[in-house]
């Protein structure tokens, strides 16, 4: 029973400690608030009414994109940009704050938003007809009002006592854009771009004048090489409102993006990761402290398999013989404006140079491109934003004939020892009776030819025959195998697949039209539907200089992250087949006999080197010994596109270049571009100026 008592004793005593203590707890929290709220709430309310918080975003600076070298094609340079933020400022002192800016700007040569459609001395509208009525009603302006009518109900609307009107013209233009985009104490609208150090130090030295304005660090893209490889590096530019609808999670809506070539297929790598940054603000827009709370991730560097040097030399080459061509440099003039030309390595199928002319400058449309330039590229009828060397699929011509020449002896219809008699004029079918090319000129054929002399003479006749005798299916079969009608897998956006000539592609585009043996007779030359990319031709001359082995097109080497490793080769091929929804090459891998191949070789050796050959008058003098094929192509609009395909050294191929010109009116033309681009990789241009100190500068050699 004690036991009993006790134990109670103790649990009252215990619940009496404990109630005492919470009454104790009480007491001092009743006496903090106390504190808080009556002794020093007054002060702790006005720091509450003078501090907040903002977070701002650190851009991370985008990828570089370099050439195998190391040399940087595309980088990021950081700008200084000009932000403002909404603050609790009354309306006087906020179009003050706007104006003191702008007098800023405008020393240091600023540009900044200005969207307000009405221009005064004098006023006029700066739309008109619908989208003036448009805008009169979403600003409940009168439909009649005249300018300057709607220019003082702004001026009304946003209590601008300035007497100045060109002053109160640009606190009008902020105050709109403002209105235009919104923006709130954590949400900024930006004015002004590319400010330099002076103005940022103004701003920062007199903050207490510009109420919410904020200096960002941005990065902004820069074309170090200005044109130089447009086509292959791309553009970037901001970011459109369907493709930030797609990718809100990792962009804002002032971010840019790829658009095109590199800058666009490799976008992800490019990018990088923000970070953010803490900005401490005054109620009056002054700012009273920073610090970074993330670190933003530069983004991974694309290098690329292209040689700088030998694009600026291909580009430069490939414009100076449209121009020759153009102005009758090779006797009569064609009219010439587009073309392009592709340098491959023959056993890795890496682009060493690709040009599309004419060209464009990508610096164009960083920040957003302006009227005047987008017109200026629109109208052009040469179309210089198409990368020509791989969306644009031309004929072939003659130099298809070493496809028909292989197909022919691989599949056993004509033999290294088969001679064809050239009479001028194919009279197999009485419907349809081609001529050879000589036929027109001498009204006689080339003769008896053997496979490597029917390349040498680019005979129509042998091809015909040989064709007839083993069937388009043979052909195409061998063609394939080649790429020719398929995409090559570059890393690019946009590649044609082009079109193989055969039965199936026949009735697909013609098909109210039945396939005829006439159909085949022009395959075999290069015409009917065949039309492949310069890009699928350098690979196909490169199969036929490197043993016939198949190879994968690459324009990019290498990806280095910021962290220093490197993307495997692996990594980027999933990458790109993934985005550009490529699909695995499926041919038959065919293993062509080296014999046959050397005749095919030796007939094109024969071209370049032989005085009967169609180019030996551009290579007659050449150090290198150079296999090559001219083709003219009969194009719409009686247009003859030019061709010249080859490759070098001849007895150990190392690269391969192909080159065509829109209308350039005959192979024989081009092929200057392909020497002087070789002249260049084997290093006969500094061996020639060095041997010869008066020699004249590239540049001028070439015009």
């Amino acid at each position: 029973m004690k036991n009993k008592v006790a134990k109670k004793a103790n649990v009252n005593l215990r619940f009496n400690i404990l109630t005492v203590l919470v009454y104790i707890v009480g007491i001092i929290l009743i006496a903090k608030l106390f504190s808080l709220q009556i002794v020093h709430g007054a002060e702790y309310r006005e720091q509450s009414n003078t501090r907040l918080t903002r977070e701002s975003t650190l851009e991370a600076s985008r990828g570089a994109i370099l050439d195998k070298t190391g040399t940087p094609l595309v980088t990021s340079k950081m700008e200084f940009s000009l932000e403002m933020y909404k603050s609790k400022v009354d309306t006087d002192t906020l179009n003050q704050a706007i104006l003191n800016m702008i007098q800023v700007l405008e020393k240091y040569e600023c540009s900044y938003s200005d969207t307000f459609p009405i221009k005064i001395e004098p006023f006029e509208y700066k739309i008109e007809n619908e989208a003036l009525v448009k805008w009169k009603k979403s600003n409940n302006i009168e439909e009649d009002a005249t300018a300057e009518q709607a220019f003082y109900k702004f001026k009304n609307k946003y209590k601008i006592q300035n007497e100045d009107i060109q002053q109160t013209r640009k606190i009008i233009a902020i105050r709109y854009l403002i209105a235009q985009n919104g923006y709130s104490s954590t949400k900024a609208v930006k004015i002004s771009e590319s400010i330099p150090r002076e103005a940022v130090a103004e701003f920062s030295e007199s903050s207490e004048r510009f109420a919410g304005i904020n200096i960002v660090v941005e990065p902004v893209r820069e074309y170090t090489s200005g044109n130089l490889a447009s086509h292959i590096l791309g553009y970037a530019g901001k970011i459109s409102s369907e493709e930030y609808e797609s990718r809100k999670n990792y962009y804002s809506q002032n971010d840019i993006i790829g658009k095109t070539g590199i800058e666009n297929v490799f976008e992800e790598y490019l990018k990088g990761k923000n970070g953010t940054k803490q900005i401490d603000m005054a109620v009056d827009g002054t700012t009273t402290a920073e610090y970074i709370s993330k670190e933003a991730i530069a983004g991974s560097d694309v290098v690329l398999t292209i040689d700088a040097n030998l694009q600026k030399i291909t580009e430069q080459a490939l414009a100076a013989n449209i121009e020759k061509i153009a102005t009758g440099g090779f006797g009569k003039a064609y009219d010439a404006k587009a073309g392009a030309v592709v340098v491959m390595n023959v056993n890795s199928g890496e682009v060493l140079a690709m040009a599309s002319y004419p060209d464009y400058t990508p610096a164009d449309f960083v920040g957003g491109i302006s009227n005047e330039n987008w017109a200026k590229y629109r109208d052009n009828e040469a179309k210089p934003l198409v990368n020509k060397a791989m969306q644009n699929s031309y004929s072939p011509g003659s130099t298809f004939k070493m496809v028909t020449a292989i197909a022919g002896l691989e599949s056993g219809v004509i033999n290294l020892k088969t001679t064809i008699n050239d009479t001028g004029v194919y009279t197999k079918y009485r419907d349809y009776q081609p001529r050879c090319w000589i036929y027109t000129d001498t009204h006689r054929g080339h003769g008896y030819l053997n496979v490597s002399g029917a390349i040498e003479k680019s005979c129509n006749y042998f091809f015909y025959d040989t064709s007839d005798k083993m069937g388009i299916d043979n052909l195409v079969r061998f063609a394939r195998y080649f790429g020719l009608g398929s995409k090559t897998g570059i890393e690019l956006q946009s590649e044609t697949a082009g079109a193989l000539a055969s039965k199936e592609t026949w009735s697909n585009l013609h098909p109210n039209e039945p396939w005829g043996p006439g159909n085949a007779l022009q395959a075999a030359i290069g015409q009917s539907d065949n039309e492949f990319s310069p890009l699928q031709m350098a690979r196909y001359i490169s199969m036929l200089a490197n043993g016939g082995k198949k190879i994968d097109v690459s324009i990019v080497k290498t990806i280095r992250n910021a962290d220093g490793s490197e993307a495997s080769k692996e990594e980027i091929n999933r990458f790109v087949n993934k985005k550009l929804n490529l699909e695995q090459d499926n041919t038959e891998n065919l293993e062509i006999k080296q014999e046959n191949l050397n005749a095919i070789l030796e007939g094109m050796k024969s071209v370049t080197s032989d005085s009967g050959g169609t180019a030996y008058v551009r290579f007659k003098d050449f150090d290198i010994s150079v296999g090559g094929k001219t083709g003219s192509a009969e194009a719409p609009n009686n247009k003859v596109h030019a061709w010249f395909v080859g490759f070098a050294p001849f007895e150990n191929p190392e690269i391969a270049i192909v080159v065509m010109v829109e209308n350039g009116g005959h192979g024989n033309y081009t092929a200057e571009v392909v020497r002087d681009i070789m002249a260049e990789y084997f290093g006969m241009n500094t061996q020639n100026i060095e041997e010869d100190m008066s020699a004249k500068p590239y540049v001028e050699m070439i015009q």
